[in-house]
Formats: C-alpha cells, structure tokens, sequence
C-alpha cells in the first residue's frame, strides 16, 4: 500500500560535469511501496540521478529528499536507511558468497546473530542457499547477480535502489530477479530502478520516468503512458509517390474524426487510430483515391518503445534522435 509521505522527492536538479550538464531540471517523486523505473538509453542521466539520490555525487542546483531527509545536508540518515546495488559491485573471486555478505554485515555493524538470521534470509530469497559456501570465482552472471542484490539488502533498506540489475543476463534470469524484486515490493520495500530494457520497465515498474539528455520527459504508469498516445498504430506502406501526394494524403486522412494523428514519409504512413479494424477500410479508399498504392499493412496497440520515441523523437537504444524521418502534424 502506498504511503502519505514521498520516498523521493527531486526538484529542478541540474548536475554538471565540467561543462557537461548530465542533468537539466530534473524532478521527479517516487511514492512509498512501489517499484518505480527510470528508463532511458545509455548516457540518459539515469546513474546520476541514482548517485545523486544514495549521497554519492551533489547536485549543482535542487532540492533532494529521500526518505524525508536530505540527500545533502543528511547524508548520513539517508545511506543509514537505504540499499544500493551498483551495476557492477567488485566482488572477490576468492571469498565465497556467504563471506561476502558476512563481510558487508560486518561493516554495518551487525550483531553476530542479526547477521546470520539475515545472511540466511537473504540466501534462501535469491535461491543461493546451495551455492553459498562455493567461491563467486565459481558462480555464473546470474548467480553474482542473485549475490548482488542480497549484498544490497544487508542493512534491511526502507528504500532500494537498483541501476540495470539484469544488465548482461539472460532471460531465466532476468525473470527470476523480477520475481524477487516484486517479492521485496510484497513485503513493503520501495524500489528505484534504472533500466534500457522496455520489457522490464513495462513488466515490473508500477510507473515509470522516461529520461533523456537528462530530464524527465514523460512519467506513469506502462498503461497510462501507452493510453496517451491516443490510439492503436495503423502503418502502411505505400508504393513510391509523387513528393507532393502523400502531404495531400495526409491531410486528407486527418479529417477523418477517428484519426487522432497522421504522420508520414515519402513511402509510408503511421496513423493513429480509435479502432484500426473497422476505419482500415475507409482509409484504403482513400489512399487508392488520391492514387495511391498501399504495398503493406501493420496493425499494433501501443507499445512503450512508441510511448519512449514519441516523447524523446529516437529510439531507447539510439545515441541520437532518428525517428526513421517521419514528419507531420497531429490533432487530438
């Protein structure tokens, strides 16, 4: 159940390095008991947020709260209250997995029995139990993943943070780290992510920020940000025209009042519409009237790759915006 009081709360934070701005007024609140993602491609800003966030790096200007303390001024309550897993934590290929957290319990001051109880807790919930007396020299990614996280989880956080925890792995893992992952949620642990993976956002984040050039474009849920888009996603392509036909097309189509949004090339056009099966037909017509001839038709719902190009114009796993040139112009 979600909580009165914000985990996170971030306002207008920039973060420079240099003469390079990693963030640009970046504000966002993460609610207490839930699984909230930052999504974004490499470079997005999403690891300095999360630095930010634990008291790693300072902002160069905003306001930081986490767990209703300040990131700057209270530095010390936050990291007393909250878990960190890096994407990658530097774990020794001689030591075992259980030594490794008997090492971390020891630098937070755990009583011997509190560290044990715990340790084994945490072995037991990533499924380590067997394998937690063989040497990490021995382990597979998933399963110094698996370590990783239970590392995370020593101090007991109110709050953890995460950045690309199934970076690397493969899908049985990816999998059974989500299902840990909701299973802290079910225990009543807020979780902040980062991730460039548009399943695990949409699989696991109860709402998610959309980060680019370090800023928030779009936050909410996977579903509330699909719905926003205004429709399913009608694309044809059509057989090379005449430069001037497919903007008269596109106009065309746009009078239509179960268009939400026409945008086009020179060989295709991508529609959004209100119900896609029973307006293909009429938008057929209209095509082979303006002479016109449609090659293929593909039909979607709304998905979050649509929602991540369509706020931040280039796909999540592009340095730079592409769009595949598509141009237009829209009405709701």
């Amino acid at each position: 159940m979600m909580g009165t009081m914000p985990a996170v709360e971030m306002k207008g934070v920039t973060k420079f390095y240099g003469n390079v701005r990693a963030l640009d007024g970046l504000s966002l609140e993460v609610q207490e008991g839930e699984i909230f993602g930052l999504l974004g491609p490499n470079g997005a800003g999403k690891t300095t947020t999360i630095k930010i966030l634990i008291t790693l790096l300072r902002p160069t200007e905003g306001e930081v709260k986490v767990l209703g303390c300040d990131a700057v001024h209270q530095a010390r309550e936050v990291r007393q209250r909250i878990g960190y897993v890096p994407q990658e934590r530097a774990l020794d290929r001689f030591l075992t997995g259980r030594e490794h957290l008997h090492l971390l319990a020891n630098l937070y001051h755990l009583g011997k029995q509190e560290a044990t109880q715990q340790i084994d807790r945490l072995l037991t919930l990533v499924d380590l139990q067997d394998k937690a007396d063989e040497l990490v020299s021995d382990y597979s990614g998933g399963m110094k993943r698996k370590l990783d996280i239970a590392c995370g989880l020593i101090p007991n956080p109110k709050l953890l943070f995460l950045d690309e925890p199934t970076l690397g792995l493969d899908v049985q893992s990816r999998i059974r780290i989500w299902d840990y992952l909701r299973q802290l949620k079910a225990q009543g642990m807020t979780i902040l992510m980062s991730t460039n993976y548009l399943d695990e956002a949409d699989q696991l984040c109860d709402r998610i920020a959309i980060v680019d050039r370090g800023q928030v474009k779009a936050i909410g849920s996977p579903a509330q940000l699909k719905q926003g888009l205004g429709g399913d996603r009608l694309l044809l392509k059509i057989a090379p025209a005449k430069s001037d036909q497919m903007g008269t097309l596109a106009k065309t189509l746009e009078e239509m009042d179960t268009i939400r949004r026409v945008r086009y090339t020179d060989t295709a056009l991508e529609l959004r519409v209100a119900s896609s099966e029973a307006i293909l037909p009429a938008v057929l017509k209209r095509v082979a009237d303006a002479g016109c001839h449609v090659e293929t038709v593909q039909y979607s719902r709304p998905s979050l790759e649509d929602v991540f190009v369509t706020y931040t114009g280039h796909g999540i796993k592009e340095e730079i915006p592409s769009e595949e040139s598509l141009t237009g112009t829209a009405h709701e």
